[in-house]
């Protein structure tokens, strides 16, 4: 993981988180998702999307980017459940992309631990995520973190492309 930094995002890196997460929609769920869905994605939409998000931080919540020299190859948010199930003390990892050509380098662990770290120091005891049940890598990458399937699903339309989504619950404590 040569010349690569992990940071806290700040507004001015919606562009670039859009356009990381819209590349992330598109190769890795290639293989999950329709063709035309990945292809509409719009990376205009996703930054004003994030423009909102990194403006409006709840408390308890934050977005990392990893830097690779200065370019974000990646990014993570994490923040309170937003599950109605959820005990109090439950932090969500909302998301998690990284560029292709980055997979396997370490960057997404790298990612993901600022995420557990974020999550431990904001006093949540577990943390949460929803990954497509079908995605064997991403479930792969999150079990190895230790996050498991917690026996609850869902499925529901996606709110910013027209996609059903099933998807399967993990959770981890965070001693």
């Amino acid at each position: 993981m040569k010349n690569v930094r992990i940071r806290p995002a700040e507004p001015s890196d919606a562009r670039e988180i859009a356009e990381v997460h819209v590349r992330g929609w598109q190769w890795g769920y290639r293989d999950l998702l329709p063709a035309a869905v990945l292809d509409s994605l719009s990376v205009e939409r996703r930054e004003q999307g994030w423009v909102e998000i990194l403006n409006s931080l709840p408390s308890g919540a934050t977005v990392f980017v990893a830097l690779k020299g200065d370019r974000i190859v990646g990014f993570a948010s994490v923040g309170p459940s937003k599950d109605d199930d959820a005990p109090v003390g439950t932090g969500e990892l909302s998301s998690l992309y990284i560029e292709e050509d980055v997979a396997g380098t370490g960057i997404g662990r790298a990612l993901m631990d600022a995420a557990m770290t974020f999550a431990r120091k904001a006093g949540y005891r577990e943390l949460t995520l929803w990954v497509l049940e079908r995605n064997s890598r991403a479930r792969r990458f999150y079990e190895a973190a230790g996050l498991r399937p917690d026996g609850s699903a869902k499925q529901e339309m996606h709110p910013v492309v027209p996609v059903l989504l099933k998807e399967v619950r993990c959770r981890r404590p965070l001693p």
